[in-house]
């Protein structure tokens, strides 16, 4: 005859619940959704050049000749969007980017992984209700900032970058457009 103990009836029902979920295959993402999610971000794939401006805190705009360079990757999995200002002055670069946007099929959220100055961050994108734009934002400590990009009906790129910090209201950071290079 068997005796059980807590301890034992304790391990029982501990390997009644860890063995099958050791079992389990992990989810397979859809590649099908995924890319067609991805494609309804295929309004910013190409070569783009213009204009940016930055708003420091103190002092005077700053002017950059603007380039956007955004590619799909992966068979269309990921869109990588590489920025870079240049001083009009000296044609050194000034603000140089690098964006991956990708798309959780499970959570059905675009993400974005962005580097820029030795940082990065990463965040959650939202398409716009009329699929031309996206938004995004991060807060770090007192630091909060909201972006908007949208092709605009002209064929634009065009986008906007508001700070705030602390109780401060937002205040214009950066704004672009660019257009399609031919």
């Amino acid at each position: 005859m068997v005796k059980f103990t807590v301890r034992s009836t304790l391990l029982v029902f501990s390997l009644l619940i860890v063995i099958p979920a050791m079992a389990q295959t992990p989810r397979q993402p859809s590649l099908e959704a995924q890319r067609s999610a991805m494609h309804r971000i295929g309004f910013l794939v190409g070569r783009w050049a213009g204009e940016a401006r930055l708003f420091p805190a103190q002092g005077e705009p700053v002017a950059l000749a603007q380039t956007e360079d955004a590619q799909y990757r992966l068979d269309g999995l990921i869109l990588s969007i590489e920025g870079v200002g240049r001083s009009e002055v000296d044609g050194k670069p000034t603000l140089q980017a690098f964006a991956i946007i990708s798309y959780d099929d499970e959570s059905g959220t675009y993400r974005m992984r962005a580097f820029n100055d030795g940082r990065f961050l990463e965040c959650e994108v939202t398409l716009a209700g009329d699929g031309k734009g996206l938004t995004w934002g991060f807060t770090l400590g007192q630091v909060s900032t909201h972006s908007r990009l949208r092709v605009t009906d002209k064929g634009d790129w065009t986008e906007l970058t508001e700070i705030s910090i602390g109780s401060s209201p937002p205040r214009k950071f950066m704004e672009l457009t660019v257009s399609p290079k031919k």
